[in-house]
């Protein structure tokens, strides 16, 4: 049976798994600040704030989310404890409903884009790496044909990484080795693309963040190059961040953000942390849709976000 659109039963497994320490951490804070109260009062939704501020929501979403309650408990009269949990679920899932984040239900590839040129952006240590591989291995296994870009030339180790990605995933990759100017890495890699008629580019950047100026100048001129050879790439700019950094994350996307247009987000390492909920506060506060999510170390561990699923995990009893 298909659960949300096309959200299998096994995907919605992994997620309610990779979700538990957020779903944990969030309602034993929860039980607490209503314990012993039967409606919702003032007390109650300052306790909710808190809760929310220190779940990596954020404060401005945070804010928003009270907001709405308070006019649903004013309009209401009386919104007993218990009511909370269902409220706050349809709440969260509004937010994540008017941010852009359109569910994309399988791997396909708009037609007219061939190749289709992913940029992915994101500093060192996030995953991002791991994630083009992932994305690389699931792209192929709904039968398109990928090839990826290492231009990430600031660290040998990075294209060591991604090379090692492509051997185990058995996809083509292009690289100049290390100090090479990542512009003509990427030049180069659509060039190949082209040749091969592959269906979709990946291309890694470098992760440097000291310097915004430097980054922006260094993905605006990848961007021109790659336009010499495919003329609107890239199709998507792709933020990597890493859930477990909570309000670092939020930082970070601030920083990429301004250094270039990002098109989409993929948050990694959601299993390992208690701080899930900085999905809700980075697609509110950017509007910029969340695309992957990753759940775990495995290959498939890598999903398409699904922003009912992601709210029911979260929620479930």
């Amino acid at each position: 049976m298909a659960l949300f659109g096309l959200f299998n039963k096994d995907k919605k497994e992994n997620l309610d798994k990779g979700l538990e320490k957020t779903k944990e951490s969030f309602f034993s804070k929860l039980t607490k600040a209503i314990v012993g109260k039967s409606k919702v009062d003032d007390e109650v939704l300052d306790n909710l704030e808190e809760i929310l501020v220190t779940s990596d929501v954020g404060v401005d979403t945070t804010l928003k989310i009270i907001e709405r309650i308070e006019e649903r408990v004013a309009k209401d009269k009386f919104v007993s404890t218990s009511e909370l949990n269902k409220i706050l679920k349809e709440e969260i899932a509004a937010l994540l409903a008017e941010n852009n984040s359109q569910n994309v239900s399988d791997w396909d590839l708009p037609e007219d884009k061939k190749p289709y040129v992913i940029m992915v952006v994101g500093v060192n240590g996030v995953g991002k790496t791991t994630t083009i591989g992932k994305l690389a291995y699931q792209f192929k296994k709904a039968g398109k044909k990928v090839v990826l870009g290492a231009a990430d030339t600031f660290r040998a180790a990075a294209v060591d990484q991604l090379k090692i990605w492509a051997e185990r995933v058995g996809v083509p990759i292009v690289t100049q080795g290390m100090g090479a100017d990542p512009a003509s890495v990427a030049f180069d890699t659509l060039k190949s693309a082209v040749a091969q008629n592959a269906d979709v580019v990946l291309i890694d950047t470098a992760g440097r963040l000291h310097n915004k100026v430097n980054l922006m100048n260094e993905l605006s001129k990848i961007k021109r190059v790659m336009q010499k050879v495919v003329p609107d790439a890239p199709h998507e700019v792709l933020l990597v961040l890493d859930a477990s950094t909570g309000q670092n994350a939020i930082e970070q996307a601030k920083q990429f953000t301004k250094a270039t247009e990002v098109t989409a987000l993929a948050l990694t390492k959601l299993d390992g942390t208690a701080k899930g909920g900085v999905v809700i506060g980075i697609s509110d506060q950017f509007k910029i849709p969340v695309k992957y999510i990753g759940i775990g170390e495995g290959i498939e561990d890598l999903q398409l976000f699904n922003k009912e699923a992601f709210v029911d995990s979260l929620f479930q009893e």
